[in-house]
């Protein structure tokens, strides 16, 4: 909430506010990149994850959650180019946010599956150089669901709303 820009997006009403689950090491290094690898100030920062509460909705409960939205914080050394982010790192950012949108979603049980579900497809444009260090917004939707499959799509923003990446 210190960075005005982002103050805007977690003013909106009844939203669910969460830190992220990945940056703690689970059993059998479970989430190691996250909690370990990339959790400090020169790689990534910090991560919250943030979306409406579905529970609250004008039009009464909401069986799955669309959008989940996810402020990261990137450090100065995950650079490819001087001031950029390494491309790699920035699909582990949009895997991740889709991750967490199926996460979210299996929680509430609009989305069935075993522990184990991993990405089986990823397709990347990048648009414009992510800067680091920098802080961005990363808007993940669930398109569709078919049997133990999610769909879905990935934005990275700045701060200004300039499509950065998408997946």
């Amino acid at each position: 909430k210190s960075i005005p820009w982002c103050a805007r997006h977690l003013a909106e009403p009844n939203l669910i506010v969460r830190r992220s689950w990945n940056r703690t090491l689970g059993p059998g290094l479970k989430d190691s990149l996250y909690s370990v690898t990339l959790n400090n100030p020169y790689a990534i920062a910090s991560l919250l994850i943030f979306y409406p509460d579905p529970d609250a909705a004008p039009e009464g409960p909401q069986p799955s959650i669309p959008e989940v939205k996810t402020f990261i914080t990137l450090g100065p050394l995950i650079t490819g180019f001087a001031g950029v982010c390494h491309g790699g790192i920035v699909m582990t950012i949009i895997d991740e946010a889709l991750s967490a949108l199926v996460q979210v979603n299996r929680d509430r049980g609009a989305i069935k599956g075993h522990q184990g579900l991993m990405t089986a497809y990823l397709n990347t444009t990048f648009i414009r150089p992510v800067q680091v260090p920098g802080t961005f917004l990363v808007t993940a939707r669930l398109e569709k669901v078919e049997g133990r499959k999610a769909f879905g799509s990935v934005v990275v923003e700045d701060e200004n709303g300039v499509t950065l990446t998408k997946g």
